[in-house]
């Protein structure tokens, strides 16, 4: 049976604490297709970003920060969440998971 994230409908894309990528769900394979699709596992996430998105990304990789916001690309609206991986309390790298932000999303406040 596939865990979670095999199904997830967003991208979800591990790397390392040097930025090699070591696990992309079926989702971020076909996002990332005409890149190298699964033959991006084992490169280096950094070569896959223009500046100043590398600069950001390798600070966040040093600094174990998280990162969060929004994109439009082609009319297709994403929210994208960096953040670091641990397990068992070490770091073990980042993890992004990107998915399609619906044109009539709601928004509610709660009190």
């Amino acid at each position: 049976m596939n865990s979670w994230y095999e199904d997830f409908e967003g991208a979800v894309t591990i790397c390392d604490p040097d930025g090699i990528i070591t696990f992309m769900n079926l989702t971020s394979q076909r996002q990332f297709l005409k890149y190298g699709g699964s033959d991006l596992i084992g490169t280096n996430l950094l070569d896959c970003h223009p500046e100043p998105s590398r600069t950001k990304l390798g600070g966040l990789l040093k600094s174990q920060g998280t990162n969060t916001y929004t994109i439009e690309k082609n009319g297709i609206k994403k929210i994208i969440h960096q953040s670091p991986l641990f397990e068992q309390g070490i770091y073990r790298g980042m993890i992004e998971i990107s998915f399609l932000i619906p044109d009539n999303l709601p928004h509610h406040i709660r009190e």
